[in-house]
């Protein structure tokens, strides 16, 4: 697919790729399944705004324009102590979700305000991003399916920093846009 956005800085996040939905809940009213809230499984081209804090680990850039990948399991034992953790201490309950979701992203250098055809490849044995058919990064981590196809652009943004702050709202903005083009789908 091509896309582009109206700003190299816009307020909250946006992105397109392929996600879980890690904080989908529904009760089973309507129709919908009953589904509690998930890890994050993720393969996505992601940018976020610096008031973002989005990585599990001190080693991988948690702002900016991304390719990331995040691998959750459905339960992991360890999710045991770090619900019990949260409480008490934010920073041994990160350091935990570290060890329980693998995850990968590097920084990219683009300039979002052109069009650029993006593409992601999804395989058991990692994912692949490229820009203008350009290999940008390749990563060992897959996500966990099922997964469906997200293209948003939103002014919230969430941060769950090394020193344990956790902080999520809604950012002021004004008019921005992300637009697409020529999404394709191979199996």
């Amino acid at each position: 697919m091509s896309a582009r956005t109206s700003t190299l800085s816009a307020a909250g996040t946006w992105g397109f790729g392929l996600w879980n939905d890690p904080f989908g809940l529904s009760l089973g009213f309507g129709g919908n399944p009953f589904r509690l809230p998930a890890l994050p499984n993720a393969a996505w081209f992601f940018y976020a705004s610096p008031q973002n804090y989005l990585s599990f680990t001190d080693d991988k850039p948690a702002q900016g324009f991304l390719a990331q990948t995040f691998r959750s399991p459905r339960f992991h034992p360890l999710l045991i102590p770090t619900g019990l953790a949260l409480p008490f201490s934010r920073r041994s309950t990160r350091n935990l979700l570290g060890k329980v979701i693998a995850e990968d992203s590097s920084a990219l250098s683009v300039d979002t305000t052109q069009w650029h055809r993006y593409s992601l490849e999804w395989r058991p044995q990692g994912v692949a991003w490229d820009v203008d058919e350009v290999r940008a990064f390749e990563s060992p981590i897959s996500p966990n399916p099922p997964l469906g196809i997200i293209i948003w652009i939103d002014n919230q943004y969430a941060a769950f920093t090394p020193e344990g702050k956790i902080a999520f709202w809604v950012l002021e903005s004004r008019e921005e846009w992300l637009e697409v083009k020529d999404l394709e789908l191979k199996s």
